[in-house]
Order: C-alpha cells, then sequence, then structure tokens
C-alpha cells in the first residue's frame, strides 16, 4: 500500500502543536508499518528537515513540490492544483492531510485532520486573508474527505458543530507526549542577565494568540508575585496577542519577574518542564492542549483554565481556574504554596493519567485509518 503525506501546511518551529502531531505520528506509524510505501509531499521549508528524519529509510520517499509555503496564497493554489497531480503520479492508494485542508478533488480516498474549530471560536487569531481561507477551505476539506480525524471528543463536538457531515465520519484519536518528558534532569530557569536563577519558576508554553490568553498570565502572576518570590517563563513565539501581552508586562510592579524564551529544542524544553515548581496553561481554547499532558508526564503540577478539551486530558489531576485573572492568581499562589505531601500526591496522579496516552497507540489508530481508506 502507498499512502501520501500531505505535508505542505508544514513550516518548522512555526505551526505549533500541528507540526508535534505529524512528525511524532510518522516517528512511530513508519517503523511499525515495513509493508507501506510513505509519500511525503514537501515544501521548500520543510524538505530538508523531514528528509533527514528519514534519511535511509527505504519504505519513506520525500517528494519535493518545490515552492515556500509561507505564501499563503501560493500554498493553497499548489495544494489544490498541484498535489493531487502529484499523488497521482506516485500512485497512493490514500492521501492523508495533517494540516486542517486538503484537495477538493483527488486521484485517490482521502483522511484528514482537523485538529480543532479555532477559526470559528477565535476568528481574531487571523488575519483577514487566512481567516477567509480558512473558512473556505476547512468546511470544504472535512466535506471532500472520506474520514476525519481530530483530537478530542471536544474537538468532535465542535466539528460537527459548525460542519455539516455525517457523525460517523469524525473518529478521535487522542495524542500523546512524547516519554523523554518524563526522564532526565532538569534544567535552571535562567534569570536576568541570562544567569541562573534559584528562585521556583511557573512555566508556560504558548504562542501570543489571544485565545492563549498569556496576557491574564502575566497579570495573575503580577499579583501572586506581591506574595511569593518566583519568575515566571514564557515559552513561545510571537502571535497577534503580543501587544496585549506587552501592555500586561508594563503593568506588573517586577520588571524581573518575566523571561522569555523561543525555539527551544525539545530536549531544553523537557528540562525546563521539570525544573518548573508550577505549569500553567491559560489557554481559552484547545483542541487537546498537549503543553498541558507534557506537564503531566514532566511531573509538574498544572494550573489551567477550565476550557475547551483541558478537563478531558487533566481530569481531576489538576487545577482549574474559571478565565479571570483574579482566579488565576489565587490558584498560582495555592499551587507554589503546596505541601511535599500533596505535591507528590498530585504528581503521581497526572503522571499516571500521561502515561495512558502514547503515541504508539495513536500512530496505529490513525494507520489503521489509513489502511482502511486505502483499501475501500
Amino acid at each position: 500500500m502507498r499512502i501520501g503525506v500531505n505535508t505542505l501546511f508544514l513550516i518548522p518551529g512555526e505551526v505549533g502543536g500541528s507540526e508535534t502531531y505529524l512528525r511524532d505520528v510518522l516517528r512511530h506509524a513508519i517503523p511499525a508499518n515495513p509493508d507501506i510505501e510513505w509519500i511525503l509531499f514537501t515544501n521548500r521549508e520543510n524538505h530538508e528537515s523531514l528528509a533527514d528524519a528519514f534519511a535511509g529509510n527505504g519504505h519513506v520517499r520525500v517528494r519535493a513540490l518545490g515552492f515556500h509555503a509561507r505564501r499563503r496564497m501560493r500554498r493553497i493554489i499548489r495544494e489544490q492544483t498541484q498535489l493531487p497531480v502529484a499523488a497521482a503520479r506516485e500512485r497512493v492508494d490514500v492521501l492523508w492531510s495533517p494540516g486542517y485542508t486538503a484537495p477538493v478533488f483527488a486521484p485517490c480516498r482521502q483522511v484528514v485532520s482537523i485538529l480543532d474549530m479555532q477559526y470559528k471560536a477565535f476568528p481574531q487569531d487571523f488575519t483577514a486573508a487566512a481567516l477567509l481561507a480558512t473558512r473556505l477551505l476547512v468546511p470544504l476539506a472535512a466535506k471532500r474527505a472520506d474520514c476525519i480525524l481530530t483530537l478530542s471528543e471536544f474537538s468532535r463536538s465542535e466539528i460537527l458543530k459548525y460542519i455539516r457531515i455525517p457523525p460517523g465520519k469524525v473518529r478521535v484519536v487522542y495524542p500523546a507526549a512524547e516519554a523523554g518528558f518524563g526522564a532526565g534532569a532538569p534544567a535552571e530557569a535562567p534569570g536576568a542577565g541570562g544567569q541562573a536563577s534559584v528562585e521556583p519558576y511557573v512555566l508556560c508554553v504558548a504562542n501570543t494568540y489571544p485565545h492563549k490568553n498569556v496576557a491574564t498570565l502575566v497579570r495573575a502572576a503580577g499579583m501572586a508575585a506581591r506574595e511569593h518570590r518566583f519568575r515566571l517563563i514564557l515559552v513561545g513565539l510571537e502571535g497577534r496577542g503580543e501587544a496585549e501581552v506587552q501592555a500586561a508586562l508594563q503593568e506588573i510592579p517586577r520588571r524581573d519577574l518575566v523571561v522569555r524564551k523561543s525555539r527551544l529544542s525539545r530536549a531544553e524544553l523537557a528540562g525546563l518542564y521539570r525544573g518548573a515548581r508550577v505549569f500553567a496553561f491559560p489557554s481559552l481554547y484547545e483542541g487537546f492542549g498537549l503543553p498541558v499532558l507534557e506537564a503531566m508526564a514532566a511531573g509538574v503540577p498544572v494550573v489551567a483554565a477550565r476550557r475547551g478539551s483541558i478537563p478531558e486530558v487533566g481530569g481531576d489531576c489538576i487545577r482549574y481556574f474559571d478565565g479571570t485573572t483574579a482566579d488565576l492568581a489565587r490558584c498560582l499562589a495555592e499551587s507554589l504554596e503546596m505541601g511535599a505531601g500533596e505535591r507528590r500526591s498530585r504528581v503521581e496522579a497526572a503522571k499516571e493519567r500521561a502515561s495512558q496516552f502514547r503515541w504508539e497507540r495513536t500512530a496505529a489508530e490513525i494507520t489503521a485509518c489509513l489502511r482502511e481508506q486505502g483499501r475501500a
């Protein structure tokens, strides 16, 4: 069987959780299924990294389509025109598009992954052009695909809420956290001027899009810092909510409270998780919320908003706040004050829950779906 994988959406380091999703599924699915020939259709930004990742693997071929995906309109046109032609030439049995959109017409059956309906809930996260394209292409992909994969029951309900398709067409396959998040030594928190800090730190991993609610976390940390000594480490790229984050940074009393980092390696990020006193995830909308699961696996108490899919991931193993600044400040303070016994109990329960999500299972379920559609 030949499975084509549409990676045209992927710009390394810039598309967030959807990159982790694609890479980890392939990393586990490819060696577990040597009878499948995988053809990865790439753009200029991701071709080299994907070719390197699977170099020497005889049943993987990386097919460059030779264009820059950062030019969104060009990517859309190439996905709708060049990709179906390439899939036909490669005689793929099924085409999997892991990044929300897919060709309207294809020479084979199609599976598309729609990870959430963020563009409906938080349109302010998108430029006008991106929002217009997304509003057109995501429903088209959903209707044309033979099967839709998503990350949670919450996301499944959102897809069915906004797109009129048969409910049986949408399958939930949960992702997982890398095993490396739960092993190894913690990192030291970087202080001002790059010096190591002996202070405890609260960690947040999120790009600054409006739905991530990072400005609320900054303000809440400022309130909690009146009574507790700690740092807030923000890991992520600047998004369309950056202006509000900058405004929040100007309001807090301690100018050295917040440390910002980006483009960390997975090992560096895992070390920061393991060294954190608390992991805070104030996001108001998530299709899954992988950073919450990563923190749970790393043994860090989590504070998160009770929104979207987060309760599906964290269950009763994490502390929830109501979305407001004052309640988040209270939860941060309580988590920082937590005694050793309570912390140990919460961490052990969270690690046990996190261990139930495994990439091997995710990859196996997705591959089973692709096989099924390829044989139909």
